[in-house]
């Protein structure tokens, strides 16, 4: 499929961020064919370039791989006079700029927004930093673990009484924020579309997590009440948590409803069960004495035999997968979930593919992190029209 019959075609988008957030935001138009250039500090490029594990080839991380899919690199530095004025008009020709650097930074460089508005007005600016452009706490440095933290998703998470644990990946805020970011995107470029007027989209870390708490803050509101953390399970339902089975491997069950329970306790053989605990409320009131009992039932067989008697079942259940038994799993293979893309001078690396899946016009991964600013000429050059003598002057006083 040709960029052209993609629905972002035509839309051009300025990565000025790094490391993950507002660059995950950006790889998403990208893969639904947005262009996308990622701009990035002559000296050493974005530090997500180094992060994690090396793939051997000029300095490009696996992570960098995965994450940058997609995009064209440029070299600019942005604190230098003709660097700001470089990035003045690529903004010009620009649909989008995404950056993520702490409030002011852009202002500091003569590029905040009411700059870049008057270059071009119908710019969307979409903006990410660990709690966002206004507040007491906008100038302080944000990372995910800490919006995790903030945002009242770590306070949650591990075994009662125990220190919180990370909750799941510890750059999970980061990722979340950069779809707030991407959906900020797209209704400010339909807004932009309907009225010529470009807009800031304003993402705080923190704010991405606290949105994904469920009801803990309306009931707080109401009955004062402090949700703790739950270990595997949940205070609104049981059981509805995590369960070892019997060749030393996980796997979740959720019975959210009298129903679900009562195909758990079909799937178990155990009607006894459901004649005493039918209710949930007789469920949550004997809590412990049914996970007791679950717990027995899943360690008596392997995981997959539990998981063939919950499927028979139509038990809401699953396996606590690694990543080893994603790779081996048939549904993300008939999913296409996983995607191969041979890299120049490294080889085929596998990465997550392309979510959401759209009938009509499906995404694309069509390259991989691309090499530090492998695209200068390309947007310098052929975009800006900027002279060989003059690229090769800009080069020589390290602007880009």
């Amino acid at each position: 499929m040709s960029d052209a019959s993609l629905p972002l075609a035509g839309v051009r988008v300025l990565d000025a961020a790094t490391f993950i957030a507002a660059p995950y935001a950006a790889a998403i138009l990208g893969e639904f064919g947005a262009e996308v250039i990622k701009i990035e500090n002559p000296n050493g490029g974005d530090p997500w370039r180094r992060y994690g594990t090396h793939s051997g080839e000029d300095n490009r991380s696996l992570a960098w791989l995965t994450e940058a899919r997609n995009k064209k690199s440029v070299t600019l530095n942005l604190r230098a006079p003709e660097g700001a004025e470089l990035f003045k008009r690529l903004a010009a020709e620009a649909d989008v700029v995404c950056e993520n650097f702490r409030p002011g930074t852009l202002e500091k460089w003569g590029l905040g927004w009411e700059v870049l508005r008057e270059i071009n007005p119908g710019l969307v600016l979409m903006r990410i930093s660990g709690y966002g452009q206004t507040g007491p706490y906008k100038d302080r440095p944000g990372f995910a673990r800490i919006a995790h933290a903030v945002g009242g998703l770590t306070y949650l998470s591990g075994i009662p009484g125990e220190i919180p644990v990370t909750p799941g990946s510890t750059s999970l805020g980061d990722y979340m924020s950069g779809m707030y970011g991407a959906i900020g995107i797209m209704m400010a470029l339909r807004h932009r579309d309907a009225t010529g007027e470009g807009q800031v989209v304003d993402m705080a870390l923190y704010e991405s997590v606290f949105r994904a708490l469920d009801e803990i803050a309306p009931r707080y509101a109401r009955e004062q009440f402090v949700r703790e953390p739950e270990g595997t399970g949940t205070v609104n339902a049981c059981p509805h948590g995590h369960f070892p089975t019997g060749d030393g491997k996980y796997l979740s069950l959720a019975c959210t409803t009298d129903k679900m329970f009562e195909r758990l306790t079909k799937a178990m053989d155990r009607p006894d069960l459901w004649d005493a605990y039918g209710d949930q409320a007789a469920r949550l009131a004997a809590r412990d004495h049914v996970i007791a009992e679950v717990t027995a039932w899943t360690t008596s067989m392997s995981r997959d035999a539990v998981m063939a008697a919950c499927v028979a079942a139509e038990v809401p259940s699953g396996p606590i997968n690694s990543i080893a038994d994603i790779f081996a799993d048939p549904h993300f293979r008939a999913r296409e979930d996983l995607v191969g893309v041979d890299v120049p001078g490294i080889g085929e690396v596998v990465v997550p593919g392309v979510f959401p899946k759209l009938s009509a016009t499906p995404g694309r991964v069509d390259s991989l992190g691309p090499a530090l600013g492998d695209a200068n000429d390309e947007i310098y050059g052929g975009l800006l029209g900027v002279s060989d003598a003059d690229m090769a002057s800009l080069r020589e006083k390290g602007v880009i």
